[in-house]
């Protein structure tokens, strides 16, 4: 869904009301000084964003999404939405990468902190502390993710952050506020989810051959017959608990049987959101509650960044249970081509140049399918590319990977023919953290 940096066409989709649409034709990008962004506060930066701001965007969506609020969340499966980017739709992805960036900004990041891993604010000033005025919705629940890793003996010799094992992971929020629930024509329960920081959660990061989820019904032969599974890691950090603490599972199924009881007599929506890590958790929650809750509402993921998280039949079942994905891909993001191969569909198509079952011969397919490394990717996609961006001088893994750049280049998308207008200045590229 982009053309090569330097050659985007002029625009032939005509502006809508809250949009004008302006492609870049730079040539060469505009090289920034990184330091020199990094330090700078944000005040600075207010007058470089666009518009299309959480802070704004409320007032520029008054009513667009009450009548049409089942298609922004994928019961159609964004049809027609996509490519051009409807500019409601990439109000709601900005919003919800906004929840992201707030479970980012309240995390304890530093190693020498006594609180170190946990969360820096509490249920009641959490949005207001990390900097997300006015977004109608209040914080029910905090979250915690626990590694299922065994920590040898000796590890007890280094520094206490090294070996933490269970950890603020985000939280569970629920729209109150009766504007914001008139505007988007229902009330919104959001589970967001930051990516990985701990020692532990990179280590089940690279746990990444398939097991088979709990309570499925598994075959004998290859991935396909094997049932639904996904990725060792992530299921190990939903699933894992402590003797003093439940699992990650275990509190997302308890906050959604609260909220169940409390609003399911209502119009109710349920969207997890998430980035990297974050984006595999969202994806195994909302696999979770379909199959934990017959009564389940609308449920919606909108990822960024995102890991493969299982296979065919992983898919197959998420399909199955109505769930909507969303899975926002910068093609320059290394994080997204992996684990493992990938088939991503049922006629085993090669996708955007990833090496996949297709283009192996016969015996290495049957060697991968063995070995449990054969994924599928999910729902989809919003293809974006850092390298489409004028503003962007760094092509590194980290720099695509970041969550500043996906929302970066969710607002200044536009088409396939036009991969980013011109006056979607340098948005979200300070102070926020991957």
């Amino acid at each position: 869904m982009r053309s090569s940096v330097g050659l985007a066409k002029p625009c032939t989709v005509p502006p809508t009301r809250d949009m004008t649409l302006e492609c870049c034709t730079l040539t060469q990008p505009i090289k920034l000084n990184k330091k020199f962004l990094q330090n700078q506060p944000l005040k600075n930066w207010e007058g470089l964003l666009d518009p299309v701001r959480h802070e704004s965007a409320t007032a520029s969506r008054p009513v667009k999404l009450r009548r049409k609020w089942m298609e922004y969340q994928g019961i159609r499966n964004w049809e027609g939405l996509l490519d051009p980017l409807d500019d409601n739709l990439r109000g709601e992805i900005l919003r919800y990468g906004h929840f992201v960036d707030a479970a980012y900004k309240s995390f304890d990041f530093d190693p020498s902190s006594p609180t170190y891993a946990t969360c820096r604010f509490p249920k009641s000033t959490l949005f207001e502390r990390s900097g997300k005025l006015d977004t109608g919705y209040r914080l029910t629940k905090h979250l915690r993710a626990t590694s299922g890793i065994q920590i040898p003996r000796w590890i007890e010799k280094a520094p206490s952050w090294v070996f933490t094992q269970s950890s603020w992971i985000g939280y569970v929020a629920v729209s109150l506020n009766k504007a914001e629930i008139a505007r988007l024509g229902r009330r919104d329960v959001v589970i967001a989810f930051r990516g990985t920081a701990t020692c532990l959660e990179w280590l089940e990061n690279l746990r990444a051959t398939l097991t088979q989820l709990p309570n499925s019904d598994c075959g004998k032969k290859g991935s396909d017959d094997s049932g639904p599974m996904v990725e060792s890691g992530f299921l190990s950090l939903y699933t894992s608990g402590t003797p003093m603490g439940p699992s990650l599972q275990e509190m997302v199924r308890q906050e959604i049987k609260r909220l169940l009881h409390t609003y399911g007599d209502e119009p109710l929506s349920l969207t997890i959101t998430g980035h990297s890590l974050g984006a595999a958790l969202a994806t195994l929650a909302a696999y979770d509650i379909k199959t934990t809750f017959n009564c389940a509402p609308l449920v919606t993921v909108i990822s960024f960044g995102g890991p493969r998280v299982g296979n065919r039949s992983f898919r197959r079942h998420l399909e199955k249970q109505g769930t909507k994905v969303l899975r926002i891909v910068n093609s320059d993001d290394v994080i997204t081509k992996v684990p493992g191969f990938v088939i991503d569909g049922e006629n085993n198509v090669p996708n955007n140049g990833d090496l996949t079952m297709a283009s192996l011969p016969s015996w290495i397919q049957k060697k991968v399918e063995d070995t449990q490394w054969v994924y599928a990717e999910v729902g989809r996609e919003l293809r974006l590319s850092s390298k489409d961006s004028p503003y962007l001088n760094s092509i590194n893994v980290a720099a695509c990977h970041d969550l500043k750049t996906y929302l970066h280049l969710v607002n200044g998308f536009v088409s396939s023919s036009c991969p980013f207008r011109a006056k979607a200045k340098r948005f979200f590229l300070s102070n926020h953290r991957r």
